[in-house]
């Protein structure tokens, strides 16, 4: 598995980084698509496999946000000090929260109730008036959201091209991702689907929507990091806190609201399995 893997990405993209960034953006993309084509053949899924489906992603970010950015910005980049990555951690965090002031949560788009603790969504929300709008700010939101698993993931890869020897860790972390994306794909094109958009014309517009934002986060992240690479362990750690904030403040809370929080959790054991299995399988 390793060295097939590590093999093929290689042979394609070689050391550089635009070519390795395009690829692994490429992949997600193509995740979510899968993912929100899903609705095409399983056309009503219920709250409890959605939950269960969001809380394994969920499981495969949060391992892969250690195992493959914090720990390896840590370790291989930072000569074992922490700072650099942990400040990081806490300017993706600060910055999901502060973007949320902007487009509210996910659950206040999708319901059209607001969370006591939101960050601030605006009282003119069409959502209860227009649930159509209400879906197109679901689609800003999950696309700002997706921003730092592109981002992550052209970082991991930036990483590769300097030093190949991280490349089956950059290979893990777009494997998460694209794992992730599968569900979250699906969860989007069954929210648009409830305010009556087609089937067929959103699976579509949602795969086009995830590559805008995540391909060329993708490549930039790569590029970046492999130019200036002092800038390589406050990258980890940015994708890595903004990646752990989705997951607190919006996945877990959302796969818990329907009464469904223990299979919920019992998919988010399973994600992190999955990604630390594949972690392992894939060093090197």
């Amino acid at each position: 598995m390793q060295s097939g893997l590590t093999e093929t990405v290689s042979s394609v993209g070689g050391t550089d980084p635009l070519v390795l960034g395009l690829l692994g953006g490429l992949v997600i993309a193509a995740m979510n698509l899968f993912g929100a084509s899903l609705v095409l053949v399983w056309r009503d899924p219920s709250e409890r496999a959605l939950d269960t489906a969001l809380g394994f992603a969920a499981g495969v970010m949060l391992a892969a946000a250690f195992t493959s950015l914090i720990l390896p910005g840590i370790e291989e980049y930072s000569g074992g000090n922490p700072v650099p990555t942990l400040v990081g951690v806490g300017l993706g965090a600060l910055f999901l929260d502060q973007a949320d002031r902007f487009l509210p949560h996910a659950h206040y788009l999708l319901t059209g109730s607001k969370r006591e603790d939101a960050a601030g969504p605006s009282e003119s929300l069409p959502v209860d008036e227009e649930r159509l709008a209400g879906v197109v700010l679901f689609i800003l939101a999950i696309t700002l959201h997706n921003m730092p698993e592109g981002l992550a993931v052209g970082v991991g890869f930036g990483a590769a091209a300097s030093d190949p020897s991280q490349l089956g860790g950059a290979i893990s972390l777009m494997l998460a991702i694209g794992i992730q994306n599968v569900p979250e794909g699906l969860a989007v094109s069954v929210a648009a689907i409830n305010a009556g958009l087609d089937r067929r014309l959103y699976a579509v517009v949602t795969g086009l929507r995830s590559g805008l934002v995540e391909v060329p986060l993708a490549v930039l992240g790569a590029v970046a990091v492999a130019t200036v690479e002092p800038l390589l362990p406050y990258a980890m750690g940015f994708a890595a806190g903004a990646m752990l904030f989705v997951i607190s403040d919006e996945i877990i809370p959302e796969t818990h609201e329907g009464g469904y929080e223990r299979v919920a959790t019992l998919g988010l054991m399973g994600g992190a399995i999955v990604m630390l299995y594949l972690d392992i399988a894939l060093a090197g």
